[in-house]
This record gives structure tokens, C-alpha cells and sequence, in this order.
């Protein structure tokens, strides 16, 4: 059997204002990270109001009246630290890597911009030009993120995931202080975040710093938003496009459960097993006959995370040699989906890929960012940091036949959604 090694001591505690702390203990360096995870992201978000969330991250850095403008982050490199932010469609997450006896510092400082941030017209306006400019950089000017951007907003109809998580340019074009400063009044709440702490630290020792710094806050009424689910899909669905790239793409994505859409979660670990026989390094059947066999795809890559919020996607991403149609490469993908299908899996090429599945967790945790990453995803949207306990021995129930049964009952036409984008030469 597949297991994991023997993990550090994990304690949590949840405080009378809803602040949850989790705290992993990891005495291997003189190190920490800290990371606090507020529910709230892009899928939080509507039509004709989206960027939000993306924009409040970059809002928080603009100070309080204890530490105004950039303090915050001139502390924690002052004192031999990094700091930095991320949005996610579930989240928004604030995170210090710093030397562990100065483990006070973020706790500190994260506590006061929970609750007080300063809102500066000017500094508004010129971090919403920054969004744009960062929009631009990113998706505007790069053929390949729009037509994805787009792919996207094609595979979904309803669902909120359809949006970007920087945001469509009108809605960034026309979004308010106000409606930012609401957005953190709203979201930014102790009964609405979860601390997550991780590296050479004891627990004792950082409640008690939590408590001092974190309990004064006073909890809100949050309401949550209702979650909107896609309308079923009725068959296959295309978008092409054309643009200033030098190799054809196919973009393909199957419409597919995750764990919190699942009574019984067996299908979403057997999508994880089904993933990594498709594309689990230099042995698994996309690299072995797409690349090497066949000689048709320059790359071939699969990726699905079980752990959504709301709705999962199994998507597969290839670029064809050239002289290769994008028509005979999606034809060449099916059928190695079609023979998992018809042909159960080897048991040596099963646990081969269980192996691999495993050992991604395993060098995860072996870094504290990630680590923390992990337990802070899974509190956020909803599962809870319990289910990294018991992930290798769900990979390790997955038999051939459950590999089977999901590849036949997802990944089929119906849940199908297909990019296909070329270099401007190739248009009509």
C-alpha cells in the first residue's frame, strides 16, 4: 500500500469572533509561513460586476493609519521577510514567509488591515490603472490568454467561473472605491477567515499571539452568496479562433464532478488516478503514444482538481507537430480515452500512477508554503484540512474498474467543450 510519511503535529482553534487558527507544527528550519484565507474570490462575483475581488488584494497593501502606505511590507522585509497576495476563484490569500522567532510580526500587521484599511481616492485611481495595465500585460497582449479567456466563458453559461478572476475591462473600467470599500466591509471578517500557520513554531506560543492581536475584532453578520450551478450540458460545444502565434493549440474540457458536488467522493479520486494515466510524466499514455509513438503532438497535458468549490473541469491541452490538423489530434486524444474505456488498466501501470499521484503530496508537504496552501484551500472552500488525512487512502481504493466507470461516464461528447486556435496564416 501507498502511504504518506508520518506528518507534523497539526492543532487548530476557532476564537468566540469566528477566527479559525490552524497551526502546523514543522521543526526542520528556523522558518514560518503565514498565510490568512478569506472566503471570498471571483466566483463571489456576478455579471457586470467582476475584478473585485482582484482589486481589493492589491487595495490592502495601501495601508492603515498605523502603518500607512507600503509599511507593512517595508517591515517584513526589514526584517529578512517576503510578503505577497493571490485571488483565486474561492479566495484571496495573504501570505509572509519570515524567521520563526519573528512569527508576531504578520500575525500583527494582518490583524490591523482586517479592519483598518484606508480607502484614498487617489490611491484608488492609480492602483485601478495598475489592474488595467496588469490586464493588459497579461491577457490583452497575449493571443493565447484571450482565446482561453473565452474558452472559458464558453464552457460555462451560468456558473460565475465563466469570469476571469482579474475581471471583463468594463467591469474594471466602471468599478468604484465605494464599491471596493464595501466589498471589504462586506468580506474581510474574522468569521470569515482562516489563519493558517506553518513551520518552527509550538502552538501554545502563537494562540496566545492570535488572541492578543486577532480577538479584540469583532465578528459581522456575512451572508453568503448563493451558489450558482451550471445548467446541464446538451452536447459538444466548439469556439475557434485565430491569432499571433506560431503553433496551433486544442483546448479540450469535460464537464465533471468534484468531491463537494459528490454524495459519495470515490468518482473524484478516480479522476485523479484517470488524470495521471493520461499525463503522469514521461511513462503516461499521452507522452508514451501521442508524443513518442505516434509523433503527432509537440505536448499533450491533462489536469483536474477535485477539489473545486462549485463545479470541475477535466481539461486536456495540446499542441500538434507541425503538418498535424487540429481535427487528427483531438481524434488521436479520444481514442486514447476510448481505449481506457474499452481496455481496463494494468494493475502494474494502476499502481505505478498511484505512485506518482502520492508522491506529488508527499514533496508538496515537503515544502511550508504549499503545505499551508493545502490546508488552506481545502478549509476555504468548505472540506475542510481533515481530507488530507485520508487522500492516500482514497488514491489507494481506486481499482481499474473505477477508472472505467468515470472515463465512461464523463468524459463522453455531451460534457465536451473545444478550443481550437490557430496562427493568423491558417484563417480563411
Amino acid at each position: 500500500m501507498l502511504t504518506l510519511p508520518a506528518g507534523a503535529a497539526t492543532y487548530e482553534k476557532t476564537y468566540d469572533n469566528g477566527l479559525k487558527l490552524i497551526v502546523r507544527e514543522d521543526h526542520r528550519a528556523p522558518v514560518v509561513v503565514s498565510q490568512i484565507w478569506y472566503r471570498v474570490g471571483s466566483s463571489y462575483e456576478h455579471d457586470g460586476f467582476t475584478g473585485i475581488s482582484h482589486a481589493l488584494e492589491h487595495l490592502m497593501f495601501k495601508g492603515t493609519p498605523t502603518y500607512p502606505g507600503g509599511e507593512l511590507s517595508r517591515i517584513i522585509a526589514e526584517n529578512g521577510g517576503e510578503d505577497n497576495a493571490f485571488t483565486g476563484k474561492h479566495f484571496t490569500t495573504y501570505y509572509q514567509r519570515i524567521a520563526s522567532d519573528r512569527v508576531e510580526i504578520p500575525i500583527r500587521l494582518e490583524a490591523d488591515r482586517m479592519t483598518n484599511l484606508l480607502f484614498d481616492e487617489i490611491e484608488f485611481k492609480r492602483e485601478m490603472e495598475v489592474i488595467k495595465e496588469e490586464r493588459s500585460q497579461r491577457i490583452d497582449n497575449n493571443p493565447l490568454s484571450r482565446f482561453y479567456e473565452k474558452f472559458q466563458a464558453t464552457t460555462f453559461i451560468r456558473s460565475p467561473l465563466r469570469h476571469p478572476i482579474i475581471g471583463w475591462p468594463l467591469d474594471i473600467d466602471r468599478l468604484t472605491m465605494v464599491q471596493a470599500e464595501r466589498w471589504y466591509q462586506r468580506w474581510y471578517a474574522p468569521n470569515n477567515a482562516t489563519l493558517v500557520i506553518v513551520g518552527d513554531v509550538a502552538f501554545d506560543e502563537v494562540e496566545a499571539l492570535v488572541a492578543r492581536h486577532f480577538g479584540p475584532i469583532k465578528s459581522k453578520p456575512v451572508q453568503p452568496v448563493l451558489p450558482v450551478f451550471e445548467a446541464p450540458q446538451n452536447g459538444q460545444k466548439t469556439i475557434h479562433g485565430y491569432g499571433d502565434i506560431s503553433s496551433s493549440y486544442l483546448l479540450m474540457a469535460y464537464r465533471v464532478p468534484v468531491i463537494m458536488q459528490l454524495e459519495d467522493s470515490e468518482d473524484a479520486y478516480a479522476l485523479e488516478v484517470l488524470n495521471g494515466i493520461l499525463d503522469g510524466g514521461h511513462s503516461a499514455r499521452f507522452s508514451r503514444y501521442l508524443q513518442r509513438e505516434q509523433d503527432i503532438a509537440i505536448s499533450a497535458s491533462a489536469d483536474y482538481d477535485a477539489f473545486d468549490r462549485l463545479q470541475g473541469l477535466f481539461n486536456i491541452t495540446a499542441i500538434p507537430k507541425p503538418g498535424i490538423t487540429l481535427e487528427a489530434l483531438k481524434l488521436a486524444i479520444e481514442s486514447q480515452i476510448e481505449a481506457i474505456k474499452t481496455n481496463p488498466v494494468s494493475q502494474a501501470e494502476l499502481q505505478r500512477v498511484k505512485a506518482q499521484v502520492v508522491s506529488g503530496r508527499v514533496y508538496q508537504q515537503d515544502s511550508l508554503f504549499y503545505m499551508a496552501m493545502q490546508i488552506g484551500q481545502l478549509e476555504t472552500v468548505g472540506l475542510g484540512r481533515h481530507l488530507l488525512d485520508d487522500y492516500v487512502d482514497h488514491i489507494n481504493r481506486v481499482t481499474a474498474s473505477d477508472i472505467q466507470r468515470v472515463a465512461r461516464r464523463y468524459l463522453i461528447s455531451q460534457n465536451l467543450t473545444i478550443g481550437k486556435f490557430w496562427p493568423e496564416s491558417k484563417q480563411p
